[in-house]
This record gives structure tokens, C-alpha cells and sequence, in this order.
């Protein structure tokens, strides 16, 4: 099937399988029967705070691959195609990206005998990234000119749209409904939230709006020897402003990182314009970072492992400090309204 068939046939499905019955012997079953291959009694789980990732090996030639299954209710399947196809632009326009593999069914996309999608990936190594140099803030500039220079070549339709009132309205109404603090901090919650939503309203956003990494920040980012830098993990891939991909790469806000945020810009716009004025987005666009992140802590909180990692998640003192970093964060907002870039 084409990809752009394959697209509107999952424009709207959504599988609403459970992680809970992913065991390894089913997650063997599912990857044999997707690459129609056997594979060594090795499950290597990798980190992911959302999906389930594992990487296996071939028995026949010991060649490594990376099993990603998909948090069942998250994405539609044209949402994750719309990921897949953005990966393999890339590739074809040879920027280093790990895109998916086609397997036996003729699609990037599989989906087990328990409902979960997934998909397969090459195993590639390399070496965390650090921008140690000018010459390293301009190559990753460059790398994302590249990107969106690519990014920009078509709409995707099924994936979040980065404006307040498509992203971060429906977020901030989910935090308050999870939120299980007492009355008084939760009153406190809702009076900050609505504040800084209002404050987002008012924002002037940029007029470009393309497809987008979506969570850019260094950890996403290796230097394979030989071949350059190389972005993995499209899993947050969205529509936005480019300067979203920029502003999580910088070691902090921009007022006190100039010399960084310039020679990003350098190396970007030797592939491609960028509008200066969106740089203003950035606090706003950071304050709906925090938000989308309280809201995805909000919606996994009962996941097995998810008090180990967040042990004092949603207690009264939790919310209290997160609402001081949100006026901390409204605060920055409205001052950076004043600065012209």
C-alpha cells in the first residue's frame, strides 16, 4: 500500500490494547512474525518513559534491532505513520535519522496479537553529543536547517499542533481533573494555570508552522564517527514554530546564552531563513513544556514504576513548588514581551 493510502486508511484508528500483557514471549512472537525471522532468548529493555522499548537480536547473523510498541491510546495509527514518513524524508534527503524498517505486513507499522502498535528499528551507536565549541553550536544549527528544510515540504495532520489553545488548554484542564491535592493548593493551582493560560492568549505567534523533532533536546542528539551528528526519537514529532527545536538546546534562557543562541542561528540560516521575532516564543513555548509535562506525569501516575521515579509526586508541597515555577514562569513571560530580538 502507498504511503499516502496507508494514511488515510489509519486516519482515524487508534488501538486500545494494554501494556500489561506485553510479556517477552509475546513481544518474541510479535517481532518473528513482523520480520519474518527468528531471534535469540536476549530482551534487552532500553529506557523510554512512555513506550515500551526492547532491543533483540537476529539468531541468524547476530544483526541488532530495536523494537519500539507504542503506549496504546496515544497516537492514531495515521499519527504514527505521519512520524514514520517524516523519518524517512529525512533519510532520503540524507540527514542521519534512525527511521523505521518496512516489514513483512508492507508498513512501518505492525500491531500485536494484544493490540499494541509497534515498530522496528536498525540498532545504531554512538556517543552522546556535546556542543563543546563554536564550531559545534553552528553544526547543530546546520543540522536543524536541514531538518526543517525538510520539515516544511508537507502538513502533517494528525499530530499536535504547538499553540496554547490546541495544546495546552485541554492539558491544563486535564492536570486539575487528576490533581488530588487539598482544596487550598488545588485553588491555588487553578488561580495560577488560568493566569498563565491568559497570558499565552495574549502571546503573538509565529506565522510558520511546520513539522518539527518536537523534543529536541541534547539527549536526543549522538555523534556517530564518520557520519556526523544524528537525531533520534521522533516519538513527539509535532507541527510548530521552527524556534521549538532550537530553545531546548540551549544551557539556559536565552537572555544568558546570546553567544550559543547566535551561532545556532548562524549555522541554521546558511540552510534556511529563520524568523528572529519568533524567538520571543521561546518563554511561552516553555512554559507549555511545563504544563505538557505535569499533564503526562498526571495520565502515567499509575504506571508500576512511576513512583520510583517520581516519589513525591502529588503530595500538597509537590503542587505548591510547581505553582511557584509556573508564576515564576508567567513572570518571564510577560517581561520577555518587552525585549526586541
Amino acid at each position: 500500500m502507498e504511503r499516502s493510502e496507508e494514511l488515510k486508511a489509519g486516519k482515524n484508528f487508534q488501538m486500545t490494547g494494554s501494556f500489561d500483557a506485553l510479556t517477552p514471549e509475546r513481544i518474541f512472537t510479535a517481532a518473528e512474525t513482523a520480520m519474518g525471522a527468528r531471534f535469540s532468548g536476549v530482551l534487552m529493555p532500553l529506557p523510554s518513559y512512555i513506550n515500551r522499548v526492547y532491543e533483540m537480536e537476529r539468531a541468524d547473523d547476530g544483526s541488532r534491532f530495536v523494537f519500539k510498541f507504542y503506549r496504546p491510546g496515544r497516537w492514531s495509527r495515521a499519527a504514527l505513520l505521519e512520524e514514520h514518513l517524516f523519518t524517512l524524508e529525512c533519510r532520503a534527503a540524507e540527514i542521519p535519522v534512525i527511521a523505521p524498517l518496512r516489514l513483512g505486513n508492507g508498513s512501518t507499522l505492525a500491531v500485536s496479537a494484544e493490540g499494541v502498535f509497534f515498530a522496528a528499528f536498525p540498532k545504531r551507536w554512538g556517543r552522546a553529543f556535546e556542543a563543546v565549541d563554536d564550531e559545534s553550536w553552528v553544526r547543530l544549527g546546520t543540522l536543524l536547517g536541514r531538518l526543517h528544510a525538510v520539515g516544511c515540504r508537507r502538513a502533517a495532520r494528525h499530530r499536535v499542533r504547538l499553540e496554547p489553545r490546541c495544546a495546552t488548554l485541554d492539558a491544563a484542564a486535564r492536570l486539575l481533573a487528576y490533581c488530588t491535592a487539598s482544596g487550598s493548593v488545588r485553588r491555588e493551582l487553578e488561580s495560577v494555570l488560568k493566569t498563565l493560560l491568559r497570558e499565552l492568549f495574549s502571546c503573538k505567534w509565529a506565522p510558520e508552522m511546520i513539522r518539527l523533532h518536537g523534543d529536541c533536546h541534547k539527549g536526543n542528539i549522538l555523534e556517530r564517527p564518520g557520519e556526523g551528528l544524528m537525531l533520534i526519537d521522533f516519538d513527539d514529532m509535532l507541527t510548530g514554530p521552527p524556534v521549538q527545536d532550537l530553545w531546548l538546546l540551549l544551557p539556559g534562557p536565552p537572555d544568558e546564552c546570546g553567544r550559543e543562541l547566535e551561532l545556532l542561528l548562524r549555522g541554521y540560516e546558511s540552510i534556511r531563513e529563520f524568523d528572529r521575532a519568533s524567538l520571543g516564543m521561546i518563554e511561552p513555548l516553555r512554559a507549555m513544556r511545563m504544563i505538557y509535562f505535569l499533564d503526562w506525569c498526571a495520565r502515567q501516575k499509575g504506571d508500576f514504576n512511576f513512583h520510583e521515579r517520581y516519589p513525591e509526586w502529588g503530595g500538597d508541597g509537590f503542587w505548591r513548588r510547581e505553582c511557584a515555577s509556573l508564576r515564576e514562569q508567567t513572570e518571564r513571560i510577560f517581561l520577555a514581551k518587552s525585549v526586541r530580538w
